[in-house]
């Protein structure tokens, strides 16, 4: 059975505790756009899955309990950063096998400001869920004092760098690429433009990668309405449906560690292995996209995921930024939301964030940000741990 999403709806992505409200305030917010732009009620949805990281184990009911008390099945789903795909993921299994024609998928996150950590309390590493990533990465570089995720991204650029004369300036067009998008994006976190030499010029976090490279906490929530064919049919939903063509999620496998790179222990390969899955699953490849929102957490992700959904030959995305193949006017426009970089960076709502996005693009209906006569999206989000999770959508 086929799924699709008929409704989308996202807060504003915000800095942290700029803002008076609680996460169950940002998801009711998202849930009931989403809900309007299907045109349903919330008594119609049959299960909810819930995304969120820091918040408390059960917070998924508090926050879907703001919609409606129908006493549905509610899920609470963590997967690191990629916890708002795989509650998208869940939401499609659900449909595609069966057992619900209507499901809630929505993410929130209300975080604290600075940097991430390294996934503990106390900095006690060995207990980390990421002790494995970091390893890899201190047996090559060592461990400096600065944040943590910033250091090992910081370190696959470094790597990319050397093998690849990946540049500075080519890292730092991500970024300038990203935060011009944003300006044209009303839910975005920032809404300023940057040079490269601005970028360049930013405070370093971790060599090679500056502030303005590097995505920010942020707080927001966003959802989306799953359904099944039939609802479709029966609900004359047809002119508000995007198809998900496919979707696969993958984990680390033996290949994220063997090398010794921290290019690998990030994830390249399982982003490599999930776009794989979801072109032979939906008979499309990259040559059939059109739009493509993809995990940016630092700028080294973005060039390192061109590669790994096939954009590009391995050591060719740098000259692909720069030669302007991924903005308007090139081959593909890449974050036109302006990316996890500028739009923010809520865990548990950036994958469904990006869906959001897409469905936007797919129905024309992305005002200043639309890509001309999209017709198939991309989406791409990955958490060190391990999960990558690819949503081709198709309109």
């Amino acid at each position: 059975m086929k799924a699709y999403v008929v409704g989308v709806g996202m807060t504003r992505f915000e800095k942290p505790e700029t803002r008076d409200w609680q996460y169950w305030d940002m998801a009711k917010e998202a849930g009931t756009k989403a809900l309007e732009d299907a045109g349903i009620s919330y008594d119609r949805i049959e299960q909810a899955a819930v995304g969120h990281c820091f918040q408390a184990s059960t917070a998924a009911q508090r926050a879907v309990y703001e919609l409606g008390l129908t006493g549905i099945p509610v899920y609470n789903v963590n997967n690191n950063c990629a916890t708002g795909s795989t509650a998208l993921m869940m939401a499609r299994q659900f449909v595609e096998g069966g057992l619900s024609d209507c499901v809630l998928a929505l993410g929130f996150e209300k975080m604290t400001r600075g940097a991430l950590g390294g996934g503990t309390d106390g900095g006690d590493f060995a207990a980390s869920p990421v002790a494995r990533h970091y390893g890899i990465m201190a047996a090559r570089h060592g461990f400096e004092m600065t944040p943590p995720t910033a250091q090992i991204f910081g370190n696959a650029a470094r790597e990319h760098m050397e093998k690849y004369g990946t540049t500075e300036a080519q890292l730092a067009a991500v970024g300038a690429k990203n935060h011009r998008h944003s300006v044209r994006n009303p839910y975005a976190q920032f809404q300023d433009a940057y040079t490269v030499d601005e970028i360049l010029a930013a405070r370093t976090v971790h060599r090679p990668l500056t502030k303005l490279q590097c995505s920010p906490t942020s707080d927001g929530s966003a959802a989306a309405v799953m359904v099944s064919e039939r609802f479709v049919e029966r609900h004359g939903l047809a002119g508000r449906a995007v198809e998900i063509a496919a979707q696969a999620m993958t984990t680390d496998t033996g290949e994220s560690f063997a090398s010794g790179s921290c290019v690998d222990a990030v994830g390249q390969p399982m982003s490599r292995e999930a776009a794989r899955q979801v072109y032979e699953r939906s008979g499309l490849g990259i040559e059939d996209v059109d739009v493509v929102e993809l995990h940016d957490c630092f700028s080294i992700n973005e060039l390192l995921t061109y590669e790994a959904l096939g954009m590009c030959a391995p050591g060719e995305s740098g000259k692909l930024v720069e030669s302007g193949a991924t903005t308007y006017g090139g081959r593909w426009v890449v974050n036109p939301s302006g990316g996890l970089i500028s739009k923010g960076h809520p865990l548990g709502a950036t994958g469904i964030a990006q869906v959001a996005e897409l469905t936007w693009q797919l129905r024309g209906e992305a005002a200043a940000r639309q890509v001309e006569g999209a017709r198939v999206g991309l989406a791409h989000n990955i958490g060190l741990g391990g999960a990558a999770v690819v949503t081709l959508l198709r309109a």
